[in-house]
């Protein structure tokens, strides 16, 4: 498993969560860093992008080491990062490819540029085994308002549109005593319901699609392993505790 993502120095989210994350499922971790973040529950204070070649020397070395199952990213932080990422993922096309679109953190601090969207979209995007955002990211992505529930199923076809082989809309963001994800593919859709765990969590996202790729590299087909990251992530947001000042819920994993 490789998971190319941000440093989080409060553990929460970022490689830190994958990590944890992978471990939990069973599988190895491996990971490249993209950017170096001083942030804890209470908001995100700095972040350092580290340089595209450091972080191509990262993904080489790991592929040129380990029998790399599923690969899933995070944040990305800018054009450049993301082009040495898609650049460097085309050459393993079999690998499948788990697309967490970071952008905001969840203090609502900016996680990737505005310009590095279109690259996203135009180079890393059509890559994807599985994209995974959240309705504002769904938003982001295709201008449309991903939180009237009336026009989910556009902003689904849309998603597919920019290229991924699957999508899955993390409903969490929503209102409601329960939380709807929607799961699309070229072979229908799924409608994955739960109930809204209390309090406001840290590192949820990180954790749903570092279950996912877990589960793709153990070699569940895109939908399954859809069903069992939600789930995972349930559980572990049902042990998790308020570690911070922030009051910010932490994963237990």
């Amino acid at each position: 498993m490789l998971t190319i993502a941000g440093s989080d120095s409060g553990g929460g989210a970022g490689i830190q969560a994958d990590l944890k994350t992978f471990m939990a499922r069973g599988v190895h971790g491996t990971c490249a860093i993209t950017a170096v973040t001083a942030q804890n529950t209470r908001g995100v204070r700095a972040v350092h992008v580290l340089p595209p070649r450091e972080v191509r020397a990262q993904i080489g070395a790991v592929f040129d080491d380990f029998p790399v199952a599923a690969v899933k990213t995070g944040m990305l932080a800018d054009a450049a990062t993301i082009r040495a990422v898609a650049h460097a993922l085309r050459d393993h096309p079999a690998v499948p490819l788990v697309i967490d679109p970071v952008m905001l953190a969840t203090s609502g601090a900016r996680l990737l540029d505005a310009r590095a969207v279109a690259v996203l979209i135009d180079e890393l995007l059509p890559l994807a085994t599985v994209l995974t955002p959240n309705l504002p990211e769904a938003a982001a992505l295709t201008g449309l308002d991903a939180h009237a529930t009336r026009l989910r199923p556009r902003v689904l076809d849309a998603l597919l549109a920019l290229g991924p082989k699957a999508v899955l809309l993390k409903g969490g963001h929503a209102r409601g005593r329960s939380v709807t994800d929607l799961y699309r593919d070229a072979d229908g859709s799924l409608v994955i319901m739960h109930p809204r765990q209390p309090g406001m969590a840290h590192g949820t996202g990180c954790t749903l699609a570092a279950a996912l790729a877990a589960e793709l590299a153990k070699g569940h087909s895109p939908r399954r392993a859809a069903q069992r990251a939600v789930a995972y992530v349930q559980r572990a947001l049902a042990r998790g505790q308020i570690l911070g000042k922030g009051g910010l819920l932490l994963l237990r994993h």
